[in-house]
């Protein structure tokens, strides 16, 4: 256990929560000094997103509204961006250093069950002050190109997440729901071509029906969610003029995951070299815990 990330393990009452519910918020498990010690690093990722491993999901809704696609906004022409991206552990030492950190990954392991678990990537989201952009609703294990029960993602805010400023939103034990959904573009309900299964039912609908239960956790820095790769989840646009929303996810593999190649959805490099049902040990997903 290293004291300077990681000050406390998920409880029992925790980790049952994370299988009965398909999340769960970990309130006060890392340093915050540790995880405020990113800011830098992903600033600079910000700074840098056009042409390096950030994309600028703004920019991608008005491209596909330019083409008639719906684009999922909170109403309002916001004045701030959207920006994501992934796999940055590999071209930044700092967000090595965080993703591979054996403190989180025991966070992981304990609450998938896990006698070991594997990066599988990370990820920076930022919503910047005053964007409409909203993240539609999905499930990670559409865009992963595994199979297995032992996946997780966690969610770690750098800034105070609630509801003005986008926090994340899931559906309460939507990982036990039957069947694969399509991966969409995160900024619209639009599948992306040549996926396979069902296409994401109207949550807001169902939710407003009574018949999902839909949850949101405001968070703050040392806080963070773990959710199950089949949890739906979603996020709404940043309507504060002046906090931003910035955050790190990383995403874990336990026992019992293998490749498994998803029709259409985005391969990675590595991807060319592995065969469906090799196991993920390998220098592309590290075993971050145990070390």
């Amino acid at each position: 256990m290293n004291d300077k990330v990681l000050l406390r393990l998920p409880s029992e009452e925790e980790v049952t929560a994370f299988w009965e519910d398909g999340v769960v918020c970990l309130r006060g498990v890392l340093n915050p000094a540790f995880v405020l010690a990113m800011a830098p690093a992903v600033d600079r990722l910000v700074q840098e997103s056009i042409g390096g491993t950030m994309y600028d999901m703004s920019a991608m809704g008005a491209e596909i509204a330019s083409t008639g696609g719906d684009v999922l906004t909170d109403g309002r022409q916001g004045r701030g961006r959207f920006v994501s991206g992934t796999d940055h552990w590999r071209v930044d030492a700092g967000c090595r250093a965080f993703a591979l950190n054996p403190g989180i990954g025991a966070i992981g392991a304990r609450l998938l069950r896990s006698h070991k678990v594997n990066m599988w990537e990370d990820s920076v989201l930022v919503k910047e002050p005053d964007t409409a952009e909203r993240t539609a609703w999905h499930q990670d294990l559409s865009y992963f190109h595994v199979r297995g029960e032992q996946v997780c993602t966690t969610w770690i805010p750098l800034d105070v997440a609630d509801a003005e400023t986008g926090a994340m939103s899931f559906v309460r034990g939507s990982h036990r729901w039957q069947g694969q959904y399509r991966p969409n573009w995160f900024v619209s309900n639009l599948p992306m071509p040549g996926t396979e299964g069902e296409v994401i039912p109207d949550i807001e609908a169902l939710a407003a029906a009574g018949e999902v239960e839909v949850v949101q956790f405001d968070l703050g820095p040392g806080d963070m969610t773990v959710h199950h790769a089949r949890t739906l989840h979603a996020a709404g646009g940043n309507l504060s003029p002046s906090r931003r929303r910035r955050a790190i996810s990383l995403r874990y593999c336990g026992d019992d995951v293998v490749y498994y190649f998803r029709a259409g959805a985005p391969r990675k490099p590595h991807h060319e070299f592995v065969r469906e049902g090799d196991v993920l040990d390998g220098p592309d997903c590290p075993v971050v815990w145990p070390v």
